[in-house]
């Protein structure tokens, strides 16, 4: 892909993903927050509604977390041939994550040597799965080996959506934090993803049966499934926020680059194929537009009715 937009230069296409984000990746975990009032808590720093703190905080920690890996993975601090994920960076993450929430509302059982960024010193019981988290004596030596495994991903090659699935897998099975592993977990993927060139992976709310389906069978020892789901949530985020962003109004994107909150993605593929919006199908069989087309269609709608 050549690379992501700087935050700097591009921070429409930043401020887009980071709000979802924060928002899906909470919500799948009982947030109840909506998009509104999470944007409105990011972007002014106002708690709108009246839910507990607590759900502010997992919001405004998730945040934090998102946009410093953002910054980190494209931006990196004086880091010259760097690792894809440090121990330090393992735990800064986690950290900034569950530090907001922990101060209001801490984990019943933690230890003082079970905060925000130190690893477990408990066992945790066996997953709805049947898969058991390893013992906490063994957590510090099997993230290690985590860390080199991750280490060792390069991006594309066939192999690499089944990597990423099984290293985010991984990081699930051996449950490091006491708790806040879901939301580490995706964190540090998106810290990959975006250090390898690929746009975040966002799992939206309504994708939650399915994650976890495919997070249950990596465990299993089939990755397939979530690294597909995992490969679909890169291009989603790429036709959504990246390439509109990038591409003049008269350049040939897909259709889901195009869609907005009138013109489905599934709306627009239906006219091309009708012949209402002019657009052109790949020998991929996709369909491709340009933004002039799209709004000259537009206009052409308003006019019909």
């Amino acid at each position: 892909m050549g690379g992501l937009p700087n935050p700097d230069e591009a921070s429409s296409i930043w401020t887009g993903i980071w709000y979802e984000e924060a928002h899906h990746s909470t919500a799948i975990e009982g947030n109840t927050l909506v998009l509104k009032q999470v944007e409105a808590l990011l972007a002014e720093g106002r708690a709108v509604g009246d839910k507990e703190l607590k759900e502010y905080m997992e919001v405004k920690g998730y945040a934090d977390a998102a946009r410093w890996v953002y910054r980190q993975a494209i931006i990196p601090a004086g880091k010259g041939d760097q690792e894809l994920v440090s121990l330090t960076e393992l735990r800064q993450i986690h950290r900034m994550a569950m530090g907001p929430v922990w101060d209001v509302a801490p984990h019943p059982d933690a230890t003082d040597r079970e905060s925000p960024g130190s690893f477990r010193e408990h066992d945790i019981q066996p997953f709805g799965s049947g898969m058991t988290p390893p013992s906490w004596t063994d957590v510090p030596a099997q993230v290690h080996t985590w860390l080199e495994q991750v280490n060792a991903i390069r991006p594309r090659t066939t192999a690499f959506p089944e990597e990423v699935a099984t290293a985010h897998s991984r990081f699930e099975q051996i449950h490091p934090f006491l708790d806040g592993n879901g939301r580490a977990g995706r964190l540090v993927l998106n810290l990959v993803l975006v250090r390898l060139g690929y746009p975040p992976a966002i799992v939206y709310k309504n994708q939650r049966a399915k994650y976890l389906r495919a997070l249950s069978r990596a465990d299993s020892g089939d990755p397939g499934g979530l690294g597909e789901f995992i490969a679909r949530a890169i291009l989603d985020n790429l036709y959504k926020f990246v390439v509109p962003a990038v591409a003049g109004p008269a350049r040939l994107v897909p259709l889901a680059a195009l869609e907005t909150d009138d013109l489905s993605h599934n709306a627009l593929r239906v006219a091309a194929i009708r012949g209402r919006l002019q657009a052109t199908k790949g020998s991929d069989g996709q369909w491709r537009s340009s933004r002039n087309w799209v709004d000259e269609y537009t206009e052409s709608r308003y006019k019909r009715t």
